[in-house]
Formats: structure tokens, C-alpha cells, sequence
């Protein structure tokens, strides 16, 4: 039988515990071989000074002032570094500037730089400048590899359905830089205090850390420099451990915390929409994917699309949505009409229930757990949609596509999966909840067209 995570958990941890032991013994074993507190102090000396230096008032200033420079400029480093490659993802020209600077900055050596912003700035915020420009390339670049490396069906997603933007950054853009940004804190937030008590060690400025460590290497005062490291150690520990479970529990609460608030902006009914069509060929980079079409529907109206597997079914869906330019003819459709679609492939977020997929996109005052009632069993509803089945997680985008405020509704084979009875009970689904939109449905099933009482384009 397998270990459980929590004891798993708890045998890493008792091995990294005897393992700092292990060595701890060997710091005071080799202490007691040299026999000089001057060269060597042991871990107990060290222990010793610590505890004289903890109760002082003087200790708790130093610990302070470098805590609040080198935190202080973490943080300011974290946000410009977003903001920067939040930029830089979205103009080419914004990239070409920044990237090099950035690299420049990352190659540079510490200490020269510590140099230069004593005479620029002077001792006193030394640390925190110095820190900033450590910590921001590294942000940086993997805040920008998290952008480039984003879902691309979730991408489309979110833009065909027109999620606001705190949606679209709790629950598209934040969980799919998170890992990478996790990755950079590991490095980033210890090496952010090694550069700031470098930055004071060089600058010594007043009631800093970096200060009394200086200090204790010129009075031979070994036990206490040793007792100052491992204070710095402590808080870069507790620093780095604080921040990387604040980023870890952020998701998926922030996901759930965008669901709750709703979406869509324009929630008012479906429109008088019409879609227009004449000698349209759609296709992929210059290819048609099948011969021109003509289509003309109003509001209220369904269509189904039907054909063998490639004839280009998907590919006209995708123009009609905007997801692709058409190569030929005309496509008329209001600029303002507002889309919802259940794709091909199931583009769900996964740490997400059903319930939270359905609310990231439909407007407040959606009952989202009575349309998913219709097409789920009670105990599918709270449960994170990894866990569903594929034809539940099918039903699940079905019940999203009705929910968001549309005014054309795409549904590209959206009975895929699922069985006689669940095909019928999402038949009856959309004919309950179709309201007044243009809906147009890929299907292989005649008997879908019948059902809906739609007619039937066939490509291919």
C-alpha cells in the first residue's frame, strides 16, 4: 500500500531535519577541533549570541531596516517586472526594447553594481535599489515565458465569450503564469536577501544588518557575525516560504472568487441579430476548407451543419465567431453581437466546478445551479470538473453556452460523449433555453435538425 501525502509530508521533513543536524554536528565538531572562537565559532557560541543580541531594541532596529529595503524593493521589482512583461507580451516593439536591458541588467555583477548606486544614491537605500534590479529580470522573463506559454484554447475562449478583465486575469492569466512565476520565486526571493545584505556589507549603512555583520568581522567578533547569518537565513526562510504559499493558495480561490462575482457586462436579452453570407469561403492560411457558402439567418433562427469529418464544419463555426478571417466572399454580422460556443475540444478550467465554469461567464442573476440541474447529477455540481466524466464535462459547456449573454450561439458537435438518454435530455436543453438567438449546431445526427425543427446546410 502506497504513503499517504501527509506521510509523505512528514518523512521529507523529519529527513531535512536530521539532515541540518548532521551538519550542525559537523560545524561543532570541526569548532572544537581548530579550539579558537576566533577563527571558528561553533553552533553553540553562535547560539549564544543570538540569544544575548535578541532581547536588545538595537536588534530589532537592524532587523527592521534591512527587512523593509530588501522587502520593500522585492516587491517594487514584482510589480514593474509584470507590468513590464504584461506589456511587452502584447507589443512586439515594447519586447524588442525591454528584453536586452533586462538581460544586461541580469549579467551584471553585484558588487559593481552596489558601486555605482553608492554614487548615485548614496549608503542609506543602497540594498533595496540593488535588490529591485537583482529580482527584476528574473521576474521578468519567466512572467513573460508564463504569457507566451498560456492555453490557446482557453485564450480563445475567454475572447469569444468577452470575460471581463478581472475574470480573465484571476482565471485564464494568473493560474497559467503562476507556475512559472513560483518557479523564478524559488531563486528570486532567496537571492534577493544575499544581494541586499551584499549591497549593505559594501555600503554599510547605518542600522543595517549588513552594518553589524561588517562590524562584527572587525572586532574578531566571530560568534556574533555567525549569529547575524543565520538571522539573515531565518528571515530570507520565512520570507520566501510566506510569499510562495500566499502564490500557491491564491489558486483556485481566486478562480472562485471571479465565479462568484459573476460576468458580462452586457446582460441585457438576446438582440434582432442577423448573420449574412454570400459566396463565403473559409479555410486556413489561404487554403479553403470547403466550396463558397451562401447563409442568411435572423434571430430566433437555428441551423445545422452537417457533413463528414474535415468537410469544415469546425473551420465555419470559427469564421462566424471571428476566430478566423474568412479567404473569400462576404460575412455580415453586427460588430457589437456578442458570442457564446461549446467547441470541438472541451475547453474547461479544470480546478474549477461545474458551477464556477457556468458563473465565470453568465451575469449575476443566472441560476447556474438550476441549469446544470437539468443536465447533471447533484453530486457533479461542486466537484472540480477534472473529475467529470467526458460526456458531464460536455453538458458542463452546454449549460456555460446558455448561461453567458449571446446573441449567436455556435455548438460544434456538443452531443459528443454522451448516450441516447443524456443526448435527448441536452436536446431538450437547448430548445428550453435558445430564447431568441441565432443558433447554429455541427452535428453528424439528422435527427438533431429534426428535434430543433432547424434546416440543414450540408458541406463537403
Amino acid at each position: 500500500m502506497g504513503e499517504t501525502e501527509p506521510t509523505t509530508k512528514t518523512r521529507h521533513r523529519l529527513t531535512g531535519a536530521l539532515a541540518v543536524l548532521f551538519w550542525i554536528g559537523v560545524w561543532q565538531v570541526a569548532s572544537m577541533a581548530i579550539a579558537s572562537e576566533f577563527i571558528l565559532a561553533g553552533p553553540i557560541d553562535a547560539a549564544c549570541a543570538l540569544i544575548r543580541l535578541i532581547p536588545s531594541s538595537a536588534f530589532w532596529e537592524h532587523v527592521g531596516f534591512s527587512t523593509l529595503r530588501i522587502v520593500g524593493g522585492t516587491v517594487a521589482s514584482y510589480i514593474l517586472a509584470i507590468a513590464l512583461a504584461s506589456l511587452a507580451w502584447r507589443s512586439r516593439v515594447a519586447r524588442t526594447l525591454v528584453s536586452p536591458a533586462l538581460s544586461a541588467i541580469k549579467s551584471t555583477p553585484v558588487a559593481c553594481v552596489v558601486v555605482v548606486l553608492l554614487i548615485w544614491f548614496g549608503s542609506v537605500n543602497v540594498s533595496a535599489i540593488a535588490v529591485f534590479l537583482m529580482a527584476l529580470p528574473g521576474v521578468y522573463f519567466s512572467m513573460l515565458k508564463g504569457l507566451d506559454e498560456l492555453d490557446r484554447h482557453l485564450v480563445e475562449l475567454f475572447d469569444l465569450f468577452r470575460a471581463r478583465t478581472v475574470v480573465r486575469l484571476c482565471a485564464l492569466i494568473w493560474p497559467g503564469v503562476m507556475p512559472y512565476l513560483i518557479a523564478a520565486s524559488e531563486t528570486v526571493l532567496s537571492m534577493s536577501w544575499k544581494a541586499g545584505i551584499a549591497a549593505e556589507l559594501i555600503g554599510v549603512p547605518d542600522g543595517s544588518i549588513g552594518e553589524r555583520i561588517y562590524q562584527a568581522k572587525l572586532l574578531l567578533e566571530t560568534a556574533d557575525l555567525f549569529a547575524w547569518t543565520i538571522v539573515v537565513v531565518a528571515l530570507a526562510w520565512v520570507f520566501e516560504r510566506a510569499v510562495l504559499a500566499l502564490m500557491r493558495g491564491s489558486w483556485p480561490a481566486l478562480g472562485r472568487w471571479a465565479a462568484r462575482r459573476g460576468d458580462a457586462a452586457d446582460a441585457s436579452a438576446p438582440r434582432d441579430t442577423h448573420l449574412a453570407a454570400e459566396h463565403l469561403v473559409v479555410g486556413h492560411r489561404g487554403h479553403a476548407a470547403c466550396p463558397a457558402l451562401d447563409m442568411n439567418m435572423h434571430a430566433g433562427e437555428v441551423l445545422c451543419l452537417m457533413g463528414p469529418s474535415g468537410a469544415g464544419k469546425t473551420t465555419l463555426l470559427d469564421t462566424i465567431c471571428g476566430l478566423l478571417a474568412p479567404l473569400d466572399g462576404n460575412l455580415r454580422i453586427p460588430t457589437d453581437t456578442r458570442y457564446a460556443a461549446v467547441f470541438q475540444d472541451i475547453r474547461l478550467v479544470d480546478e474549477l466546478s461545474a458551477i464556477e465554469n457556468v458563473r465565470l461567464f453568465a451575469t449575476t442573476d443566472t441560476d447556474a445551479r438550476a441549469m446544470l440541474a437539468e443536465l447533471l447529477p447533484d453530486d457533479a455540481l461542486d466537484k472540480p470538473v477534472r473529475e467529470l466524466s467526458g460526456g458531464q464535462r460536455r453538458r458542463v459547456e452546454l449549460a456555460r453556452a446558455f448561461a453567458a449573454p449571446a446573441d449567436i450561439v455556435a455548438l460544434d458537435e456538443p452531443f459528443g460523449g454522451l448516450d441516447r438518454a443524456t443526448h435527448e435530455t441536452a436536446l431538450a436543453f437547448i430548445a428550453r433555453h435558445r430564447d431568441e438567438r441565432i443558433l447554429i449546431v455541427s452535428t453528424h445526427d439528422e435527427g438533431d435538425a429534426l428535434a430543433l425543427g432547424a434546416p440543414i446546410l450540408r458541406i463537403g
